[in-house]
């Protein structure tokens, strides 16, 4: 997805302002940006994405794998080539390994973890105050406006050192995700195609053991 002109990059960015270390640093402008993209997928009862996930590691080959994601009120389903993550949204929460045949039951995690961000928060972890953020960049893809809005934890300790957003400016629609680690690894998700408002039940939101006879069950559950 080349980039074919680049408007302009802002003046409010991380390297030139260094009063951003508290969520009260954060950029009025992109604040407006994030409110207007949170407004619009929360308006949605339930969102289905596909989506290209690139995983870049130091030394290693690049990995590509294509996904799907459903999601309604606090209920998901991600669905990868090797692994696939579904939560009931009350009480149950499944990681199934597919290469290796098994499946892993598992409380609902904890939404303080910063290392599991839940389809649901994904457009509002911006209000959680645990980054601070500025938009940075306004830039032209596929000859459409674009947005880019960069996060830095404001943990020390955090693993990542920033996230950038981009968002289509005319329909505020999240078209890519990069997340940067501090070893030198990054994770690119790209939104290839969002369908909102489809109907699931709730079979869609559980693991089903008889669709998956070969795989095995193990409860790691704390009740």
């Amino acid at each position: 997805m080349a980039i074919i002109i680049t408007i302009g990059v802002l003046a409010t960015s991380f390297a030139q302002k260094q009063d951003f270390t508290k969520s009260a640093d954060n950029d009025p402008e992109a604040t407006k940006i994030l409110d207007k993209v949170s407004a619009k997928y929360e308006a949605y009862k339930s969102i289905e994405a596909l989506f290209t996930l690139k995983i870049a590691i130091p030394e290693e080959p690049v990995d590509q794998q294509k996904g799907k994601m459903i999601q309604e009120g606090e209920k998901y389903n991600v669905d990868l080539q090797e692994m696939t993550m579904i939560s009931d949204g009350v009480d149950n929460f499944w990681v199934h390994n597919k290469r290796n045949e098994e499946c892993q039951l598992n409380d609902i995690p904890d939404p303080e973890d910063d290392d599991m961000l839940a389809p649901q928060e994904f457009y509002s972890f911006y209000k959680s105050g645990k980054y601070v953020y500025a938009l940075t960049n306004a830039l032209v893809e596929d000859r459409k406006p674009v947005l880019q809005i960069e996060f830095k934890p404001l943990d020390g300790e955090s693993e990542y050192s920033k996230i950038r957003m981009t968002i289509e400016k005319k329909t505020n629609i999240v078209k890519r995700v990069r997340v940067f680690a501090k070893d030198g690894s990054n994770y690119t998700l790209t939104i290839d195609k969002i369908t909102p408002n489809k109907k699931f039940t709730a079979a869609d939101f559980t693991f089903d053991k008889k669709k998956h006879p070969n795989v095995h069950v193990e409860n790691l559950k704390m009740d």
